[in-house]
Formats: structure tokens, C-alpha cells, sequence
């Protein structure tokens, strides 16, 4: 037997979805003794329902029997969890709403029936799921261990597995009144706004890292939400949602079971899910606007044009092609129909007033009154701490929407108008035809996202009346994020949108180009003489390492050090290689300018301090979408750890000298052996073993060749293009210009990582590799003890960066 998993889990054969029967008796026995009241129907009625929901209660009990009070996700009625017929009791792992959406239904059998068991232990499981939160961004994850209350999937959202979590602990505070419900609620909704609401879109995030995105794509569950932040009392994010989840529907006929941040069917399927109905009913209850009749009204005629079979509805297999399956799941009646009558419904329709009622999930009604009925549960959980929320909103909870809002059509229009053309009919149109038909209407962009400078505050003050903003992450991105309704207009909302799209074209068209392997920097002066190689990233523009012969020579910081403008010190890197920082301006731009001072190459490092070619992969720096052909010297990326070695052998020896190559080259022995050791004596002091283990360690970890690293031109996500609202761009802050969105692009995955480069051939690896040729050459004792106490000291130099 079925317990709660997700919203509405498909019945399987010869399953009971106990949990959902125990609503419908529950619901059936609230307007049961309600009508019975009344003296005009079901006078017979002696709660025969209720005893039913009773003995299903108990035969659910035995679930809960874990140490973390979470429930098993399957019981089987006969038999129970763990006796071998009941094929169930194996399972470790149950969803968050499987075990965080009990406590309406098990709390109003308590109340009805006296027996608080029920109540107690849908409590102990909602304390458990509120104590295993992600303290540091108050959300939580998908599936948890309910035995050890660890969490399994760590993706958060307001969909599938999660979301009836979230409306029952509002719900269990208006139909219980107790407020510890409502200071949980706050707490994740704060939450959610703040990390998984992206207007008009809600994305799913990681809980330990709240700003990263888990997934491209929205599933169809999430579409009760709007209703939820109705009741509330936040109803623009609502309305906002709402009107986006109707755009695709106009499109698709139905809400596919999930679809991308782009509005592209990503899962077919369409069970006839009623949630999209329910928050049209609670919007319209909201605000009184007749366009949500117009929204129900089209709900009605596609059920009827593409659903109906002769004997009821059928499922659709495939919103794109119109294909039914052989189903029509219990929920369809339960809660579609009841939304939409109640929608078209006027007052004197229903024989009672149903503000005195709370809809359970799958739209079943318990009275208010139970709040006041068999309070023999303790409603404070005194041993939980809750998080102070600066937000007015929270004041305004309450399940009566009408005092809310005033029936004001007006205001939710207002929200609507930017939204109206987010799904376009034809989308995702191609960039190309909406710039032609721009073009003909004479609408040119106001800017060009080739043209786009972080720098500029024109551009910036651009962005801004489109609707796009500029937002600094702290691993060192920048990311561009558009929300029409902040646009100055719905010109140039749709201005922003040919903006954003632009942008992603051109992250397209560069992750399309032939990818680089990674290059070497390898610091050849004294003490180094090779052995200290740093995986650097190449270039798309400039000399091609792999094609002519490598670039030698010393090193010097450019002034100004982000090279975004003429150098002020020309004649400090005439001749040599220019030493630059990541940042504020294209990387062309930084190889014209220190190409123009004379320099014979350029290495631009990480301004993001901490960042390491072992643990982030390495990407291509791109051109600008001009012609880059006049920029004639070789080009590399270093990390920050990386780039500080250089930095560090500067301030420790001044003049230092590397090569640029497309491989590691091997020592040369002749410049070695012209360098006179420091230190010789106090290298003899030490033990050959010492000695040994020292120099070893150093080729190790300081010969690694570019060889091991790996190129991997896969993008990292799918394509998520064409949105009017929150088509998010993430580039590197230092190209927060759109020619080198391709970085770190978090839509189109333009990242070009380096990080799975197929090996070489095992010949290629000897001939590259300092350890292989040393080891063919003969030397004196004298050489090698200096060799030695040369690598020494660079060990102990560079150990401070853990090398």
C-alpha cells in the first residue's frame, strides 16, 4: 500500500493509495455531518465514514515504526511493513511529502475521533523533516534515509517530492492555529523566494548551495504554488508564475509533466493534473479578475476537444501528438472537476459557505473548527529555533482572501501585460527571424550584445530599462538576468529579449568551434629549470602553440594589471611576457593592448582568488565576435593558485622566465649545470632517503604534465533560450561581455571545460616527461647533489602553495 509519495502517485494494480482514501473518508465525513446539520440531508448518516478512516488509521500506524519517526513509503494492510508477505520494510529511502504531508488529515482524525496517536505521530515526523533542514539556506531535499535522516537527494524545489511539504505546514497552522506551523512555513518560503523563485520561473537548487541551479527544467506539480502563495497573501510572485504556466498550456493544449526554463517539452506526459486549475480558482478568488474565467474556460475546452474518450477522459501520452493512454487517475474527478465548478460557481450555487473549510491536497475539505476540538497535543515545539524574517508579507497569512484583496482585476492585469508573450505560439523562434522581423518593423535593439561592455555605464543604464540586471556571484561570476516586469516597457521587455538571446547565440556559435587542448607554463629560470609546469588554458585567437614553435622569455606585471587600457609601463614588458589580470574587459582587448606595448606573449590569471586548475575545469578564452586576426602573440589562462606561483618566484628571484608551449619540454641539463648551486652544503647535510623523498615529491606535483589533463567540449546543461523573464547568462566577470559568455554559462552550458583530454600515447608521455629523459642521461655526483638542493629549495618555496 501507497502512502504519500509526491502529489498524486499513479495507482498501481491491485494497490490501494491508502493515504488518499483516508482524505476522501475524512472529506466525505466533514460535509456528511455537515449536511446532516443542516435537517436536510443524510439524516441516516452515523459516521459510518469516519469509523472506516479510523480503522485505515490504524492499519497505517505501523509504518512510523522507524527510529527517525519517519514513515515507510509502502504498508501493506493485510500483512503490514516487515513480515515476508507483505513484500514491503525493505525500503530505506521515502520523499519529503511522503512523510511532511500527513498532519491535516491524521490531526482531523484525532480531533474527530479523540484518539491523538494519529496526530502524535504525523507531528514526530513533520519535527523530523524541520530539524533535517539545510540550516544555512532553510531548505530541503527531495528524498531523506528514514532511518538515519540523512538526506538522499539534495535537489530542492517546490514540485514533485517536496511540495505538498510546504503547503501542509500552512495549512496545518489555519486548520490547527498553531503558530510554530506558521513560523516553519515562513521560514522556508523565505527560503524559496530567495533562492528557487525566479521570476516567473522556479528552478530547482542544491541545499548546501542554494545559487546553483540542479536542473534546466520544471515539472508540472510545482504549478500549485501560485495557489499557495495566495492563501498566503503574496500575489504577485503568484499571478507572475501563474500567467507563465498558462502561456505554455496555450501552447501545448495541456501543462506537460516538465518542460525547460525555454517552455520546450521535456517530459510528454500530461495525466490531467488538476494543479494548475486549483491556483486558477484561488487567483480568481483573490483578485475577482474575469480573465481567470477565460483561463478556465480554455481548461475546459481542451479537456473536452483532446481528452474525452467515450467512456470519460483519457490521459495524454503525448502533448505534442495528441496520443491518449488507457487511464484516468481517481484525482481527475477529485479535484479538476471540483476546482473548475467551483470557479464557474456563484454564491447561491454551494449549499454552504466554504471559507469554512481548508482544502486538503487533493482538494477534500476539513473544517475550521477542529482547531477548537480535542487539543490534547502540545502545539509549541520549544527545542526548535526559528530564523527572524524581515518581511511584511507574513503579517498578511490568513486563509480569507477576500479581505486580502479587494476584487481589484486592474492589479493582477498590470502583473500580467509583461508576461503575455513569454511562450511565444511559434516558440522558440529562431534569433535570425526575430531579428528580421525586427528589422522590418524598423524596431532596431537599442544595443547589441556583441557590442556590450560591463564597463560601460551606458550599456549598464540599457540593461537596466530592459529589464536585465547584472548580478556578482561570489565564486567570481557575473551573471545577466532579465525580468520584463521590470522592464521601463513591453518594448523593452522584448528589447532584453532579443538581448538575452543574442547573447546565448553567441555562447552557441563559439561552444561550435574547434576546441583547444590545454597549454604549459613552464618556468625554466633558476632555481626551476624546468621542473615546475602549470596547466594553462588556451586561447581561440592568437599564435597557436600546437602549430609553431613555443614562446620563451621573462615575465612583467602590465600596468594597468587588468591590461583594459594602454600600458603604462610599455617599456617593462617590451620583449617579454605580460603578466595580466582576468577582469573587466574582453580577453582580445587585453592581447591587443599588451601585443601594442611590445610584448612577445601574454598570461592572463584568475581574478578569483583561491580558484585551481585541480578543482575547477579550464576553459578556451574567446574572442570578441571581431575579426582577431591582428592579435599575433600567444595567449594562456592561469588559475589563481597557479598564477600565484609565477607571482611568488617574481617577488622571490625578480627576473623570472617561462615558455609557453603546447607540452612540457625537457630540462636542460647545459643551463643547469652553468648555474651554481646555493645552498650544497646544507643539501649534503641531509640524508639521501630525505633527500629523495623531497625531490620526488617535487616531480610529482610540479612536473605534471598538461598531458594528464583532459578536454571535455560537452556542455554542462541543457539549452535554455527564448525567455522573456528570467533567461539567466552567467559569464566570468571578466567577460561579463557576451563573446565570452561561453565560460561559465549556466543556460547554454557554453562552458568549455578542459578537464577530460584524451591521453597520449605512452611514447609521447616519455618524451615529455623530465623523469623519463633524466633518467637516460648520466651526470656527475656533483651535479646530481645540486640538482638536488635546487629541489629542495623550490619545494620549500612553493609548499606554502601545496604543491
Amino acid at each position: 500500500m501507497t502512502l504519500h509519495c509526491m502529489r498524486h502517485r499513479q495507482q498501481q494494480t491491485l494497490e490501494i493509495v491508502a493515504d488518499s482514501n483516508q482524505r476522501g473518508l475524512l472529506g466525505g465525513h466533514s460535509l456528511a455531518i455537515m449536511l446532516k446539520e443542516k435537517g436536510e440531508y443524510m439524516q441516516w448518516y452515523n459516521d459510518e465514514l469516519l469509523q472506516m478512516a479510523k480503522q485505515l488509521g490504524y492499519k497505517l500506524l505501523p509504518a512510523f515504526n522507524t527510529t527517525s519517526g519517519l514513515p515507510y513509503p509502502r504498508i501493506n494492510l493485510k500483512f503490514g511493513v516487515r513480515k515476508p508477505e507483505a513484500r514491503t520494510g525493505t525500503e530505506t529511502d521515502t520523499c519529503t511529502a511522503c512523510a511532511g504531508t500527513l498532519i491535516l488529515e491524521f490531526a482531523a482524525l484525532s480531533r474527530f475521533t479523540g484518539a491523538t496517536v494519529f496526530e502524535e505521530y504525523a507531528r514526530k515526523a513533520l519535527d523530523f523533516l524541520w530539524e533535517k533542514r539545510q540550516r544555512s539556506s532553510n531548505l530541503v531535499g527531495v528524498t531523506i534515509n528514514i532511518h538515519t535522516g540523512d538526506w538522499v537527494r539534495k535537489d530542492s524545489g517546490v514540485g514533485a517530492g517536496i511540495d505538498s511539504y510546504y503547503e501542509y505546514l500552512l495549512k496545518a497552522y489555519v486548520l490547527l492555529g498553531d503558530d510554530s506551523f506558521l513560523e516553519r512555513f515562513n521560514t522556508h518560503y523565505d527560503a524559496i523566494m530567495r533562492y528557487i523563485s525566479q521570476p516567473p520561473l522556479l528552478l530547482d537548487v542544491h541545499i548546501h548551495k542554494p545559487m546553483l541551479n540542479a536542473r534546466t527544467w520544471m515539472d508540472a506539480l510545482l504549478a500549485f504554488f501560485p495557489g499557495l502563495q495566495v492563501l498566503k497573501g503574496d500575489i504577485r510572485p503568484a499571478i507572475e508564475t501563474h500567467e507563465m504556466l498558462y502561456q505554455v498550456i496555450k501552447k501545448h493544449n495541456f501543462l506537460p509533466e516538465a518542460f525547460t526554463t525555454d517552455f520546450r517539452v521535456h517530459w510528454a506526459q500530461h495525466p490531467l493534473r488538476p494543479e494548475f486549475a486549483e491556483s486558477t480558482y484561488f487567483l480568481y478568488k483573490a483578485t475577482g479578475d474575469p480573465y481567470y474565467l477565460e483561463v478556465g474556460k480554455t481548461l475546459i475546452e481542451n479537456l473536452n476537444k483532446y481528452a474525452r474518450v467515450p467512456c470519460g477522459f483519457a490521459a495524454m501520452k503525448d502533448v505534442r501528438t495528441g496520443s491518449h493512454e488507457d487511464r484516468m487517475d481517481s484525482f481527475f474527478l477529485a479535484e479538476m472537476f471540483k476546482y473548475l465548478y467551483l470557479l464557474f460557481a456563484d454564491k447561491e450555487d454551494i449549499i454552504f459557505d466554504i471559507e469554512d473549510y481548508i482544502f486538503t491536497t487533493e482538494a477534500h475539505l476539513l473544517p475550521l473548527w477542529l482547531s477548537t476540538t480535542n487539543q490534547s497535543i502540545s502545539k509549541k515545539n520549544t527545542t526548535s529555533e526559528y530564523t527572524e524574517l524581515d518581511d511584511s508579507n507574513f503579517d498578511w497569512t490568513c486563509p480569507n482572501t477576500q479581505i486580502l484583496f479587494p476584487n481589484d482585476p486592474l492589479y493582477a492585469q498590470s502583473i500580467r501585460e509583461p508576461l503575455k508573450n513569454v511562450v511565444d505560439k511559434s516558440c522558440p523562434r529562431g534569433i535570425i527571424r526575430v531579428r528580421e522581423e525586427s528589422f522590418r518593423s524598423g524596431a532596431k535593439p537599442p544595443l547589441r550584445a556583441r557590442d556590450f561592455m560591463a564597463t560601460n555605464p551606458e550599456h549598464l543604464e540599457i540593461l537596466k530599462k530592459m529589464g536585465v540586471s547584472l548580478i556578482h556571484l561570489k565564486d567570481g561570476r557575473v551573471q545577466l538576468v532579465q525580468h520584463a516586469i521590470q522592464a521601463a516597457s513591453s518594448i523593452d521587455a522584448e528589447d532584453g529579449l532579443r538581448f538575452m538571446q543574442e547573447m546565448i547565440e553567441l555562447s552557441s556559435q563559439q561552444q561550435k568551434e574547434q576546441q583547444l587542448p590545454p597549454r604549459a607554463v613552464q618556468i625554466v629560470s633558476h632555481p626551476f629549470f624546468g621542473r615546475v609546469v602549470l596547466t594553462a588554458g588556451p586561447a581561440q585567437f592568437g599564435l597557436d602553440l600546437s602549430k609553431h614553435k613555443e614562446t620563451r622569455g621573462f615575465v612583467a606585471s602590465s600596468k594597468p594589471y587588468n591590461g583594459c587600457s594602454e600600458l603604462t609601463n610599455p617599456e617593462a614588458v617590451v620583449g617579454k611576457i605580460a603578466l595580466i589580470q582576468r577582469g573587466q574587459c574582453m580577453f582580445a582587448e587585453k592581447a591587443r593592448n599588451v601585443q601594442n606595448a611590445g610584448a612577445i606573449g601574454g598570461i592572463v590569471i584568475d581574478d578569483n582568488e583561491g580558484s585551481s586548475s585541480d578543482t575547477a575545469p579550464l576553459f578556451q578564452m574567446a574572442g570578441d565576435g571581431k575579426d582577431t586576426d591582428d592579435i599575433k602573440i600567444p595567449m594562456l589562462f592561469l588559475f589563481s593558485k597557479e598564477g600565484s606561483i609565477i607571482l611568488d618566484a617574481i617577488r622571490e628571484y625578480e627576473e623570472v622566465e617561462v615558455l609557453l608551449s603546447d607540452k612540457a619540454k625537457d630540462r636542460d641539463p647545459e643551463m643547469e649545470n652553468e648555474e651554481q648551486p646555493s645552498s650544497e652544503n646544507d643539501s649534503q647535510n641531509q640524508s639521501a632517503e630525505q633527500i629523495t623523498s623531497s625531490s620526488q615529491e617535487v616531480d610529482l606535483v610540479d612536473q605534471e604534465s598538461p598531458e594528464e589533463s583532459s578536454l571535455n567540449s560537452q556542455p554542462e546543461s541543457p539549452s535554455s533560450a527564448d525567455m522573456d523573464n528570467a533567461a539567466s547568462v552567467s559569464a566570468s566577470e571578466q567577460n561579463s561581455n557576451p563573446m565570452e559568455i561561453h565560460e561559465t554559462t549556466s543556460l547554454d552550458g557554453e562552458c568549455t571545460d578542459l578537464d577530460n583530454q584524451l591521453q597520449e600515447q605512452s611514447e609521447t608521455e616519455e618524451d615529455s616527461n623530465p623523469n623519463v629523459s633524466w633518467g637516460k642521461k648520466v651526470q656527475p655526483i656533483d651535479s646530481i647533489l645540486a640538482d638536488w638542493n635546487e629541489d629542495i629549495e623550490a619545494f620549500e618555496m612553493m609548499e606554502k602553495d601545496e604543491l
